[in-house]
C-alpha cells in the first residue's frame, strides 16, 4: 500500500513538473502570456504599445489627484516623486488597468508611511540586517541572459530552531530614529529591508550594465532559484504562516519584482504542498513558478542562464555557495570601483549591511554603506559606479530614483556651488573625480540634513 501511494505521488509529481516546464510556455505577439503575464521586455519602459503608454499617463494623473504622485517640473528642475519604472510595476501587476493600479499604489503608500519603510533600510542595525540576509534569497552576483539578477534561496536552513531564534531576535530589531509600531511584524520588516536592497542597489547596478539585450530598458525584476532539497512535510507546515504572510505583503507592496522562480529539489509529496502554496500568489505570479525535476534542472536553467552564471551545486561552473557574498561577473567588475574604508567590515571584499546608490554628477554614482551600528548612523562611500555610455546616463538616473528607501543626493544648480570650493573646479562636477573629498557632504545629504534634496514620501 505504501509503495502504491509513493508511486502515485511520483506520477503526480511527474505530471506537475511537465505541466510547469518553462519551455512549454509560449508568448503571444502582444507579449502577454496566456495567464496575463507581460513577458520581459514587453510592458516595460521602452517597450510599451500605444494603449499602455496611455494607461501610464492616466495612472500618473490619477495618482497626482490623490496626492501620492508628483510629476517632474522642468522649470524648477524638480524630479518626479516616482519614476516610470516603478509606476509600470504597479500597472503590470494590474494588467494596465489604471484604476486597479491606483488602489494598490495607494495601499502601498499608506503601508510605507505607517511603517516608515523609507527610513527602515537606511537606518536598520547592520547586524540585524545581516541576520536576515543569511536566511532569505541571496544574490549570486550574476545575471541571466537578459541581464536580470539571479538569486538563490535555500529553504532547508529555515528549521524550527532557526526560525524561533530569528523570531526572538527580530522582536528587538533596532532601527535608529524609526518607530516600529506600524503594525507589520518586525521579522517581516527585516525581510522588506532585503527588498529595499534589491530595488535600491542590485537593480540599479544591473540596469547600468550595457552587456545585455534591451540595454536601454531598466532592470526591475529578479530571478530566483528556490532550493527545497531536504525539506520535510513538517518543515513546510511549520513555515506556512510565515511564508504566506511574507508572500502576501511582497505581492501587495513590491509588485512585479519577481520574474522567474525555479523550484528545484522538490520531494515526492510536493504536489500536495503546492496545492496550498499556490493560493498565496496571484495567477500572474504562479505562472512564473517552474517546478523542475532533477534531470531537467541544468537543462532548463541553462536555457535562461549561461552555465558560468549557474552555481556548481546546480550543474553550472560558478563557484558560489549559499551564504557567500556576491561573485560579480566581469562586466560588473569593469564598471564598479570598490573603495571600502576601514570602518566598514566586509565579507570577501563585499561590504556587509545595506548598500545604496547615490547619484553624483556626470553619470557617476557612489555606493554608500548605510544602516546603523550601535545606534549611530553610518554613511560611508564604498564604491563608484561608472555608466557605460553617455547616452545611458538617463537610464541609470531613473534606476537610482527608483530606490524605494527614498533618501538620495540630487545636486541642483545652486547646490553645485557648495561643491566648487571643495573640488576645485568651476562647474561643480567634481563628485566623479573626487568622491573621497566630498564624502561628508554626501553623507549629510543622504541623511536628510545637508545640501541634497531628499525624497522620503514613498516609492521613488
Amino acid at each position: 500500500m505504501a509503495t502504491a501511494t509513493a508511486n502515485a505521488a511520483r506520477e503526480k509529481m511527474s505530471r506537475t513538473t511537465s505541466m510547469e516546464y518553462p519551455s512549454r510556455v509560449r508568448t503571444s505577439e502582444s507579449g502577454i502570456l496566456a495567464t496575463g503575464e507581460y513577458g520581459y521586455p514587453q510592458g516595460h519602459l521602452g517597450h510599451l504599445n500605444e494603449q499602455q503608454e496611455q494607461a501610464l499617463e492616466q495612472f500618473k494623473i490619477l495618482c497626482e489627484k490623490e496626492k501620492i504622485y508628483t510629476p517632474a517640473n522642468l522649470e524648477t528642475g524638480t524630479r518626479a516623486s516616482h519614476d516610470d519604472t516603478t509606476m509600470l510595476r504597479f500597472l503590470r501587476a494590474r494588467r494596465f488597468v489604471p484604476a486597479d493600479g491606483l488602489q494598490q499604489f495607494k495601499d502601498t503608500e499608506k503601508w510605507r508611511k505607517e511603517n516608515e519603510i523609507a527610513l527602515l533600510y537606511d537606518n536598520i542595525d547592520v547586524q540585524n540586517y545581516e541576520e536576515t540576509r543569511k536566511l532569505y534569497p541571496q544574490w549570486t552576483g550574476r545575471r541571466d541572459k537578459r541581464g536580470i539578477p539571479v538569486y538563490v534561496f535555500e529553504v532547508a536552513p529555515l528549521n524550527s530552531k532557526t526560525m524561533a531564534a530569528y523570531a526572538k531576535s527580530s522582536a528587538s530589531t533596532k532601527v535608529a530614529n524609526v518607530n516600529l509600531k506600524g503594525g507589520t511584524p518586525p521579522k517581516l520588516l527585516r525581510l522588506f529591508a532585503l527588498y529595499e536592497n534589491l530595488t535600491s542597489f542590485i537593480m540599479p547596478l544591473c540596469s547600468a550594465l550595457r552587456e545585455r539585450p534591451n540595454a536601454d530598458t531598466p532592470i526591475s525584476q529578479s530571478n530566483n532559484i528556490v532550493d527545497i532539497s531536504n525539506v520535510g512535510l513538517k518543515q513546510f507546515w511549520n513555515l506556512r504562516q510565515h511564508m504566506q504572510d511574507a508572500s502576501t505583503l511582497a505581492t501587495a507592496h513590491y509588485p512585479e519584482t519577481l520574474d522567474r522562480i525555479f523550484v528545484i529539489g522538490a520531494p515526492s509529496f510536493f504536489p500536495t504542498v503546492w496545492s496550498w502554496i499556490k493560493r498565496w500568489f496571484d495567477p500572474i505570479t504562479t505562472s512564473k513558478i517552474f517546478i523542475l525535476s532533477p534531470q531537467d534542472t541544468l537543462r532548463t536553467l541553462s536555457t535562461f542562464i549561461e552555465p558560468q552564471n549557474i552555481p556548481k551545486k546546480y550543474g553550472g561552473t560558478l563557484t558560489w555557495d549559499y551564504g557567500s557574498p556576491p561573485v560579480l561577473d566581469p562586466a560588473e567588475k569593469d564598471h564598479v570601483t570598490w573603495s571600502i574604508p576601514d570602518p566598514i567590515p566586509s565579507n570577501q571584499g563585499w561590504p556587509i549591511g545595506p548598500l545604496k546608490w547615490v547619484p553624483a554628477d556626470n553619470g557617476t554614482y557612489v555606493g554608500m554603506a548605510v544602516g546603523s551600528v550601535d545606534g549611530k548612523l553610518r554613511r560611508e562611500i564604498v564604491a563608484t559606479l561608472h555608466p557605460m555610455s553617455k547616452d545611458h546616463v538617463g537610464v541609470v538616473k531613473d534606476m537610482a530614483r527608483m530606490s524605494i528607501s527614498g533618501d538620495r543626493v540630487i545636486l541642483l544648480d545652486d547646490q553645485k556651488e557648495d561643491f566648487k570650493e571643495t573640488n576645485g573646479d568651476g562647474d561643480g562636477n567634481g563628485l566623479s573625480n573626487g568622491v573621497g573629498d566630498v564624502k561628508e557632504k554626501i553623507a549629510e545629504s543622504a541623511n536628510g540634513n545637508g545640501y541634497g534634496q531628499t525624497i522620503t514620501n514613498g516609492i521613488s
